[in-house]
């Protein structure tokens, strides 16, 4: 009896091994230190590489290479100390409006980049870099769109000349109140065909119409908000120029937001928890009228009363002109007038508009800026844990409107620092929703490097205890197995580097657990061969039933095994799913080489010859 292949289970074997090896190998090479240079509103052009390599060049600094991909400019160098400086002179050289990022940019051959081969993404636990986790409040989420619905009801009603007393909102829902029975049987006709979100029912003794959010109604409006807040975080890491950040949903109500690299936590959390916000409203009535709704504490009807940074009061119409919402670019820049600092603020269609309409209609009149923040905080008292929202309204601006603008203005009455957040803040948009950080961890880049080195110490141990013991222990089909092992370790890394994955140190954990593991199956296809070796059989009988009879033990443990790591994966967090991931992709990449490799080698060793007897 004679075991062998066929020709394509060999053909596919080389296959495998070749293309693994390829994409395997970007991760020898190691990272250069760079700066990725992009733009806020547009994508970069040649010249535009040329224009930052002069930059750098002027300063005597030596450069690498240069790439242009993507729209973005990725300059290397040698050395830290270089990359650094070049980050100095590039931020003087190019102005306000290029996004200047540190980057570790892999030193991958120009030949294994055009095979699209890269190396894994290291975690935040290797590389160093701040981790938060967020929760978005979903409470505040709800209020906002009753809120919304609130002014929405007023238009209506307004527009259908349906006469009403008023519209409040409170815990329990929206409430509207009317004069008489008709007018209040004519509104539940009229807003639930507007309003199919609400559900609404008539309390005729008190004449209200009262209304409340449906469960599909809250139930889209959380998953809005969550998307939005994703949306609105990585537009915000995007400003902040941090190089291949994470920023993924957790569970129903929290984000994950993971900035490699960066060391300034107190600015990140700053500008990523910011709910910031502007609305634009009319001045109403005269100084005098706004010191004298201050002394009786009443306002006048269709008027709110704000208060200016220096305690000053100011009444504000209650209609909005222009929301946060509406503004598509924003930039810090200097009053041309006054040389103070300054935000310019472009809107999109709809709120220009609007503007043009207002500021025609009231040259001379007064406009106030209203700067809105939403905080949650969470205390604990005793076992109790509580969560207190504050919002935080202040007048930053009132001009006398001296003309008709639409689309572009400019804001003033703030300092350095608190125009150029408020700018960031505004081109990236604001959250729909608060957002409290309720873990943070940061990773110094020397501990990530520490971090590297013992677990790269840890695979290599492993693997060279597991060599000898199976050489020792099996002869020559323990060196089988060994190569059938590294095969094995060559393919994880390329699978993970095909997919783009993210090592982390629990992903190192699995690979150290399959590297163990993945003798298994040689172990049992081992011993089965002695055994039939034992019973009588002839060496060559004996490799086929051992591979045969030992397949069915392989698969029941590998699938119980995998069948954990998909549960992992599946109901686990961060870290958990690193190690799912690695070790799932181990189990099936050593059930390949141990069962298809290692019977393809002993295949082309023994495969052909009349043999007595087994090295095993």
């Amino acid at each position: 009896m004679l075991n062998q292949y066929p020709l394509w289970k060999y053909i596919l074997l080389v296959v495998v091994l070749v293309v693994s090896s390829i994409y395997a190998l970007p991760n020898l090479f190691g990272e250069d230190p760079a700066v990725q240079i992009g733009h806020r509103t547009k994508s970069l052009t040649e010249e535009d590489k040329l224009v930052i390599e002069q930059a750098i060049n002027a300063k005597n600094l030596v450069l690498k290479s240069s790439e242009l991909s993507q729209g973005h400019v990725l300059v290397r160098f040698n050395d830290v100390e270089a990359q650094s400086k070049a980050k100095t002179a590039l931020k003087e050289a190019l102005g306000k409006q290029y996004l200047i990022a540190l980057n570790l940019a892999p030193a991958t051959p120009e030949w294994l980049r055009a095979l699209s081969a890269a190396p894994m993404y290291l975690g935040l636990d290797l590389r160093g870099g701040v981790h938060f986790l967020m929760e978005v409040d979903m409470v505040a989420a709800i209020k906002r769109l009753e809120e919304s619905l609130l002014s929405d009801i007023r238009t209506t009603l307004r527009e259908e000349k349906i006469r009403y007393r008023g519209v409040r909102r409170d815990d329990n829902g929206l409430h509207i109140t009317f004069r008489n029975l008709e007018t209040m049987q004519q509104a539940s006709e009229e807003l639930p065909r507007v309003f199919r979100e609400l559900e609404f029912t008539n309390d005729e003794a008190t004449l209200t119409l009262n209304a409340r959010l449906s469960e599909v109604a809250i139930r889209n409006e959380k998953k809005s908000a969550l998307q939005q807040n994703i949306i609105t975080l990585r537009n915000r890491v995007n400003e902040l120029g941090v190089a291949e950040p994470v920023i993924q949903q957790q569970g129903s109500s929290r984000i994950v937001v993971q900035l490699p690299g960066i060391q300034d936590t107190a600015g990140a959390k700053k500008i990523l928890g910011a709910t910031a916000t502007l609305e634009f409203r009319m001045a109403a009535g005269t100084r005098t009228d706004w010191l004298d709704a201050e002394e009786s504490g009443r306002t006048p009807l269709n008027s709110i009363l704000y208060h200016e940074r220096d305690g000053s009061p100011v009444l504000l119409n209650r209609r909005v002109i222009v929301t946060g919402d509406q503004i598509i670019d924003a930039a810090s820049t200097f009053d041309s007038q006054k040389g103070t600092p300054a935000v310019t603020v472009r809107l999109n269609g709809k709120g220009a508009k609007k503007m043009g309409e207002i500021t025609r209609d009231n040259i001379g009149n007064p406009m106030g800026v209203v700067f809105i923040e939403n905080k949650v905080e969470t205390k604990k008292v005793g076992d109790t844990i509580t969560k207190h929202r504050t919002t935080t309204k202040e007048v930053i601006n009132v001009a006398t409107i001296q003309g008709q603008f639409s689309a572009r203005f400019q804001i003033t009455g703030l300092e350095s620092q608190e125009a150029r957040d408020l700018a960031l803040l505004l081109r990236a948009g604001s959250l729909r929703a608060p957002v409290e950080i309720i873990e943070e961890r940061t990773v110094g880049p020397s501990l990530g490097k520490d971090n590297i080195a013992k677990g790269f110490m840890s695979v290599v141990i492993g693997f060279c205890m597991v060599l000898v013991f199976m050489t020792v222990y099996y002869k020559g089909f323990g060196l089988i197995a060994n190569v059938a092992l590294t095969a094995n370790l060559i393919i994880i890394i390329a699978v993970l580097s095909l997919l783009q994955a993210t090592l982390t140190l629990p992903g190192i954990a699995g690979i150290v657990l399959t590297v163990g593991m993945a003798v298994d199956a040689n172990v049992l296809i081992f011993e089965r061969i002695k055994e039939e070796i034992k019973n009588g059989n002839s060496p060559q009988a004996s490799i086929h039933s051992g591979y045969e009879k030992a397949f069915s033990t392989i698969t029941d443990a590998n699938v119980t095994t995998l069948l954990a790591a998909i549960v992992l994966f599946t109901l686990g967090t961060g870290p958990v799913k690193g190690f799912a991931i690695t070790l799932s992709i181990g189990i099936l990449t050593s059930m390949f080489t141990a069962i298809v490799g290692t019977r393809a080698v002993v295949n082309t060793i023994y495969g052909n010859r009349d043999i007595k007897k087994l090295s095993i």
